[in-house]
C-alpha cells in the first residue's frame, strides 16, 4: 500500500469517527463516547496530515501532543462549569483564527507562485471573512460572558455594521479579481474582524446560547472553506459537520425563544415589548418561606420537579440538588428535572451541570416531556431560573418575551422559588410567578438553601 493510500485510509477512518461521534453526541448517555470518538478522529486526521506533508518530524509531533494534552487536562480540571460557556466561546474563536491564518498564508504562498485560480481565491476570501468574524465575535462573547468591562450597544452601531459589511464585500471581490494584491486580503481580514465585534457587542445575555451556537457553526463553515483552500477533503467534511450541526442547534435555540435569528443578531430583546414595573407586579403579594416549611411540603409530596437555571450554576448547587434528590427518593418521592433549551448560557448547560453531579439522564426531561406533567406535580422547585418560567410569555401579549415557550411550572400545586432576591433575569422584566398564590419564595444562595432543606428533611 502506497503512502497516499495510507493517508486516504486514515482520512476515511477519521471521517467515520467524526460521523459516529456526532451521532453519539445526540443522546446524553452516549455523549461521553461521542466526545471520545470525535477527539480520536481529529487525532488521526492531524497525525496523518502532518506526517504526509512532512510538516514536522516525530520529535516535534510528540512534543506538540504532550503540550496540547497538558493544556487540555488543565482546562478540564480547572475550568468550572459556570465558566464552560466562556471556554466554548474561546474554542470557537480559536477555530476562526486558525482558519484566517490558513487562508492568508496560503494566498501569500500560492500568490507568489502565480498559481491562484478563481476557486482558490473565492475559498480564501470566504475563509478569511468568516474566520475573522468568528474570531472577534467569539472574543466579544467571551468578554461579555466573563463580565469584563461593560460592552454594549451605542448610537451609530447599525451604520458601522453596514459600513463594515460593504467594505468586506468589496474587499472579497478584489481578493478574487486581484489575488496578487495582498493588501486587499488584509483589508478583508480587518473588515471581518470589525464586523465580528460590531455584530456581537449589542447582543444581550439572554441571547448568548443562540450566539454561541451560531459562532460554533461559523467556525465549522470557516474550517470547511479552509479545506478547499488546502485541497483537504477531510477538513471539508469535518467543517461541514460542525457547521451544519451548529446551524441546526441555532435554529433549535431560536425556536425555543420564539425569536428569529435576525432578531437575535440585529434586534434587542428589551425593545420587543414594554416591561411592567416591578412594584406593580409584586406589591405585597410575595410570600417568603423557610427551609423547614419547604421540608414539610416535600415530606407529604409524591412527585417533585426541580427546574434549574443559571443561578444554580453560579451557586454551584448541583451536588446539593443531587443530595436533595436522593433524600427524597429514599422517602419514596418521585423526582424529575425540567430542562429548558436555553436555560443557562450555552446549549445544554444544565444537562452538563447535572451530569457532573451524577444525576441519571433519565430524570432530565425536556420542555415537551415535562410540561404536560406539571398539573400532576405536588411541588416544583425552581432554582436560579427566571425568564424560562415567567408566565408573562404565555399570558401577556405585550411582554418583551411574549410567545416564548416556557416551563409551565405555575400549573403545579405548589411552586418553591429559590433565589437570592426578586431581581429580574436576562430579559430584565419582573416575574409574576413570584407573586402567584401557589408560589413560595425561599430567599438565599442556591446551594445553602438546598442544603438547609436537606438538613430539615433529615432532622424531621
Amino acid at each position: 500500500m502506497s503512502r497516499l493510500d495510507l493517508v486516504a485510509a486514515a482520512y476515511l477512518v477519521a471521517a467515520v469517527l467524526f460521523v459516529l461521534g456526532l451521532k453519539s453526541l445526540g443522546r446524553p448517555r452516549t455523549a461521553p463516547r461521542g466526545n471520545l470518538l470525535g477527539a480520536s478522529g481529529m487525532l488521526v486526521a492531524v497525525l496523518a496530515t502532518l506526517l504526509d506533508r512532512s510538516i514536522v518530524d516525530f520529535r516535534i509531533l510528540l512534543a506538540g501532543l504532550v503540550v496540547g494534552s497538558a493544556i487540555g487536562m488543565v482546562l478540564a480540571v480547572k475550568v468550572r462549569m459556570t465558566a464552560m460557556p466562556q471556554l466554548v466561546a474561546l474554542f470557537n474563536g480559536f477555530g476562526g483564527g486558525a482558519s484566517v491564518l490558513v487562508a492568508t498564508a496560503s494566498l501569500v504562498e500560492v500568490g507568489d507562485q502565480g498559481l491562484v485560480d478563481d476557486q482558490f481565491a473565492v475559498a480564501a476570501a470566504l475563509t478569511a471573512l468568516i474566520g475573522a468574524v468568528t474570531l472577534t465575535g467569539s472574543m466579544v462573547a467571551f468578554t461579555k460572558l466573563q463580565e469584563i468591562g461593560s460592552l454594549r450597544s451605542f448610537p451609530g452601531l447599525a451604520v458601522l455594521r453596514a459600513t463594515m459589511a460593504i467594505v468586506a464585500v468589496v474587499a472579497s471581490v478584489m481578493v478574487v479579481t486581484r489575488p496578487g494584491d495582498q493588501g486587499w486580503m488584509w483589508a478583508l481580514v480587518a473588515a471581518g474582524a470589525l464586523l465580528g465585534v460590531f455584530g456581537t457587542i449589542a447582543i444581550g445575555g439572554a441571547d448568548m446560547p443562540v450566539v454561541i451556537a451560531l459562532l460554533n457553526s461559523c467556525s465549522g463553515v470557516a474550517a470547511s472553506t479552509a479545506g478547499f483552500v488546502l485541497d483537504n477533503s477531510l477538513l471539508i467534511i469535518a467543517g461541514s459537520l460542525v457547521g451544519a450541526s451548529g446551524l441546526v442547534l441555532t435554529q433549535i435555540m431560536c425556536r425555543s425563544m420564539n425569536r428569529s435569528l435576525f432578531d437575535v443578531v440585529f434586534g434587542s430583546l428589551a425593545a420587543s415589548g414594554v416591561a411592567p414595573d416591578a412594584s406593580d407586579v409584586y406589591g405585597d403579594r410575595v410570600t417568603s418561606t423557610s427551609a423547614e416549611e419547604v421540608a414539610m411540603l416535600l415530606e407529604v409530596a409524591e412527585r417533585v420537579a426541580i427546574v434549574p437555571g443559571y443561578g444554580l450554576a453560579v451557586a454551584q448547587a448541583q451536588h446539593a440538588v443531587r443530595d436533595l434528590m436522593r433524600t427524597l427518593n429514599d422517602s419514596g418521592v418521585e423526582v424529575v428535572f425540567g430542562i429548558h433549551p436555553v436555560a443557562g448560557r450555552m446549549p445544554g448547560h444544565m444537562n452538563v451541570l447535572l451530569a457532573e453531579a451524577e444525576i441519571d439522564y433519565e430524570r432530565l426531561l425536556d420542555m415537551d416531556q415535562i410540561n404536560p406533567t406539571f398539573a400532576q406535580t405536588d411541588v416544583t422547585i425552581v432554582i436560579g431560573a427566571n425568564d424560562v418560567v415567567n408566565p408573562s410569555a404565555r399570558t401577556d401579549p405585550d411582554s418583551p418575551i411574549a410567545g416564548m415557550p416556557i416551563l409551565d411550572v405555575d400549573e403545579s400545586r405548589t411552586v418553591v422559588v429559590v433565589k437570592r432576591s426578586l431581581s429580574p433575569g436576562f430579559a430584565g422584566i419582573p416575574n409574576p410567578l413570584f407573586a402567584a398564590d401557589g408560589t413560595l419564595m425561599l430567599f438565599g444562595d442556591g446551594k445553602d438553601a438546598v442544603l438547609d432543606v436537606v438538613a430539615a428533611l433529615l432532622n424531621g
